[in-house]
């Protein structure tokens, strides 16, 4: 039965949210423009009561979409792209943004409740403020909104509520069904079939959607000639922004370093840019709004800044979403034909804040003197300037495909290249402007809290200075640090550490909430030394000393004197190798149990084909509790093998990893690596290639010809490149699944397996005779590659015979990388965070504008 319901009641919704945001802006403009002032009241409680239905409409189509995703309703285009019957609940609550018009519904959906906030926060901004606000919303509703317009045929938006055969209707199947419903979906991106893909969407969004609150002020104070008034409620928006988008970038990142296997947490990939770029420009709006009073050009820069944070978080999504990267960015969606709308989105908000900048530009105060050497403002003013620079190198660069397609347009041919090594490219660039930038945050602090004036000069940096320098000759000595460009970035770092430091002590014992600025300079250059060392010395600890090539054909590993050869490692089942400090030991594949924590052996489970089920093949503990008994069936993520790596040092703790690979048909094969964190390192291992996996899912193990063998106790066999002699044979009163009764005999040969490392493994094949008939079950040992029957025993001679079959022993080839001091990354970006919140409660502390 096809569920037609739920979709056109979602699709009247999001009409109703359409028109809603539509007549909010129209009430709040004549609010706006009546100068009665009973009648401008009467205009907003309007405007108020048709935002909150546009806020409840939006609620009901984010319910209705869920609902379909959540009921499996597989006859709705939506569903059936992103979602399947296999995927776990939190998953499903991914696939809702996996789709471009679920993304923008999670926009939307932030925008109507900041807007709710807005429309209570500060009545006196309310009417102008809230006028751009429900005029954006307007904008981003038609993005989901998806009507053709009669008699000129333009389509407006793409609906998620459109059914399959409306999607797709030249499918030949509906000719045969017409109400052919799937029976499952094409599911979830591999790789976002992680736990940060369910949080980091929505709190990119929601930083989104707060730089329009800036902006928002900022057109209302030019409109209504209030030119420096809408900076103060505008600055905690601002700083809340700044630390919510970059909280989402930063999980972005952390997304990336433990699912992506490219060996880094960010790989300069033209979305992550688009995304980093406002932020970047909002830090350096936030700078110049807190120093507008004194200065003229930090109010005109503001100005600019502001409405260049907006227009580049519409920019970025232009480029993520148009199709224009084509196959530049693993994070850009496909063209749903919404290029041309969202050029118009970003144009007519660019047009309109020129106009406005330019009408009341003249307007703007002047400087009555030039900002000296030592005034707060001038520093500002240049840490700004170089924010500015360093995103201008960025979004020019990442814009070449923009520029292709507007050479196109004119009829030019243009085959200009992105970068063919991108991080070579904007690191080698980004490195000086970010030196500049962590020295600027030391003296701008110092100057800010009148520690640096025209009679001390730079004195009192003097021993930040020198204690800098002592620890940078120490690091170059003791790290190995010889690049010139990263002993310059570390001193700077460390130098602003510590004077950043320093005034960071001075605030706390003034008062508190004074310290947000420092604080989260210390943040930037403890960041800034976690990059340097996490990405400039990062080095490969997987070297291969076995004289295993794994492949003298293939390029991949040939090229540049056989690297890949030399740098990646072969595990074989149970057989340890040394890798740096560790002895690190393949244990096995596993699997994930739906419900249930960890990994457990996948030779433990009948996994069912073309299901999301598996049949236990015997009880399963874990820790002593039992999981499963012997034939039940439970949920597993069939798709997903987790290999078991043990890595244990000189003293003999161990720790497990369970690096990843998911072999999705629809979809491909994703690698995702695990890490082993240590304070000082972090262990970055993945499999880089799975010879049995690579080469067919499922795909049966080839056994060689039978090999008998008669031998007695203490003889020895030679058996898949090991040694296994023949330590015991004895009766057994027991057999697993069996009952054996009284005029029933069973026996167990002993064999111990000697392998590589002085390892050990066991062979205990079964002889057994029940009713008068003989049995002899295979014993498969999956470390050694053995399979083994027990045929025959004589008694006479005490000689006992075999049937020996081998198969190639199971192998991975693991990838390891040590990246030193990357929690200094981490560490550093939380105290940017944390420095900005607190400027903000400090903001909000503040009397409320007049």
């Amino acid at each position: 039965m096809i569920h037609e319901t739920i979709g056109s009641v979602g699709h009247l919704l999001v009409i109703i949210s359409f028109v809603t945001a539509l007549l909010a802006t129209f009430s709040y403009f004549k609010a706006t423009q009546t100068a009665d002032e009973l009648a401008a009241k009467d205009w907003v409680k309007l405007a108020r009561g048709i935002f909150i239905i546009h806020l409840i409409a939006v609620i009901g189509v984010a319910s209705s979409l869920f609902v379909i995703i959540y009921n499996h309703y597989f006859e709705y285009h939506y569903a059936f792209s992103h979602s399947s019957k296999a995927l776990p609940m939190a998953f499903m609550i991914s696939c809702y943004w996996e789709g471009q018009e679920g993304s923008f519904l999670l926009w939307i959906f932030w925008q109507a409740i900041l807007g709710v906030i807005l429309m209570v926060k500060n009545p006196k901004w309310e009417a102008p403020v809230m006028t751009v606000f429900a005029l954006v919303q307007t904008f981003l509703t038609s993005m989901i909104l998806g009507v053709i317009l009669p008699y000129i045929g333009i389509k407006i938006g793409s609906s998620p509520f459109l059914l399959l055969r409306e999607a797709q209707p030249d499918l030949p199947v509906w000719s045969l069904q017409p109400n052919f419903i799937p029976k499952d979906g094409r599911g979830l991106n591999p790789l976002l079939q992680n736990y940060w893909m369910v949080i980091h969407p929505p709190t990119l969004f929601l930083g989104f959607a707060l730089t329009l609150v800036p902006f928002a002020y900022l057109i209302a104070g030019l409109w209504k000639n209030q030119l420096t008034e809408w900076i103060k409620p505008a600055l905690p928006w601002a700083l809340f922004g700044a630390g919510i988008l970059g909280i989402g970038i930063m999980m972005g990142a952390y997304w990336a370093y433990e699912t992506l296997n490219f060996g880094g947490y960010w790989n300069w990939d033209p979305v992550e840019n688009a995304s980093f770029v406002p932020w970047l420009v909002l830090i350096g709006a936030i700078h110049t709004m807190i120093a507008y009073k004194h200065s003229s050009a930090a109010l005109k820069t503001s100005i600019i800044l502001v409405i260049c944070t907006f227009i580049l978080v519409l920019y970025s999504t232009f480029l993520n979403r148009s199709g224009i990267l084509g196959n530049a960015s693993v994070h850009s969606f496909t063209d749903l034909g919404l290029s041309g709308q969202l050029l118009i989105y970003m144009l007519t908000f660019l047009f309109v804040a020129i106009f406005f900048a330019a009408k009341r530009w003249k307007q703007l105060p002047v400087d009555e003197k030039e900002l000296g050497i030592y005034s707060r403002e001038f520093w500002i003013f240049v840490g700004a300037s170089i924010l500015g620079l360093s995103a201008f190198q960025l979004i020019f660069t990442t814009s070449i495909p923009v520029y292709n397609k507007i050479a196109e347009a004119f009829g030019i041919v243009s085959n200009i290249a992105l970068p063919a090594d991108q991080v070579e490219h904007y690191s080698k660039i980004q490195i000086w402007i970010f030196l500049a930038i962590a020295a600027l945050s030391a003296v701008g602090q110092y100057i800010w809290w009148g520690k640096l004036k025209e009679s001390t000069s730079f004195k009192p940096l003097t021993n930040s200075a020198l204690v800098a320098t002592l620890f940078t000759v120490l690091f170059v000595n003791l790290g190995k640090v010889y690049t010139v460009s990263y002993i310059l970035l570390l001193w700077t770092s460390l130098f602003s550490v510590i004077a950043n430091f320093n005034i960071l002590i001075f605030l706390i014992r003034q008062r508190f909430n004074l310290v947000g600025g420092a604080m989260a300079h210390v943040g930037l250059a403890v960041m800034l030394i976690g990059i340097l060392f996490s990405s400039g010395y990062s080095k490969v600890v997987s070297l291969n000393r076995s004289g295993f090539a794994i492949s003298n054909k293939v390029e991949q590993f040939t090229k540049d004197d056989n690297k890949e050869n030399k740098e990646n490692l072969p595990l074989w089942l149970g057989q340890g190798a040394q890798m740096q400090d560790y002895l690190v030991t393949y244990k096995g594949r596993m699997i994930e149990l739906r419900g249930k924590p960890g990994y457990y052996p996948r030779k433990d489970f009948e996994v069912i084909e073309g299901d999301f089920h598996a049949v236990a093949l015997r009880n399963v503990e874990k820790d002593g509790q039992l999981i499963a008994k012997k034939g039940d069936t439970l949920t597993v993520e069939p798709e997903n093998t987790y290999y078991e790596l043990e890595f244990k040092n000189a003293e003999g703790k161990s720790v497990s990893l369970y690096p990843r690979w998911q072999v999705n048909p629809k979809m491909g094969t994703a690698i995702s690596p695990d890490v082993k964190h240590a304070w000082s390192h972090d262990i970055y291992t993945y499999v880089s290639l799975d010879p049995r996996l690579a080469a067919e899912a499922g795909e049966e193990k080839q056994w060689s010809q039978t090999v008998n063998s008669t031998v007695s106790i203490g003889d020895t066999l030679f058996l898949n490149d090991f040694v296994a002699v023949l330590q015991d044979v004895s009766r057994v009163n027991t057999v697993e699944d069996m009952t054996l009764g009284p005029n029933d005999a069973a026996v167990k040969a002993q064999f111990q397996v000697l392998g590589k490392n002085f390892q050990q493994f066991s062979l205990a094949p079964l002889f057994i005779i029940k009713g008068g008939m003989v049995a002899m079950p295979a014993f498969e040992s999956e470390e050694t590659g053995i399979k083994i029957k027990f045929t025959a025993i004589n008694p006479k001679t005490q000689q006992f015979s075999f049937a020996v079959n081998t198969t190639q022993q199971d192998l991975i080839i693991i990838k390891a990388l040590e990246k030193p001091y990357i929690n200094l990354v981490w560490v550093g970006s939380i105290l940017v965070f944390i420095g900005l919140f607190v400027a903000m409660f400090r903001r909000l502390q503040q009397p409320k504008a007049a």
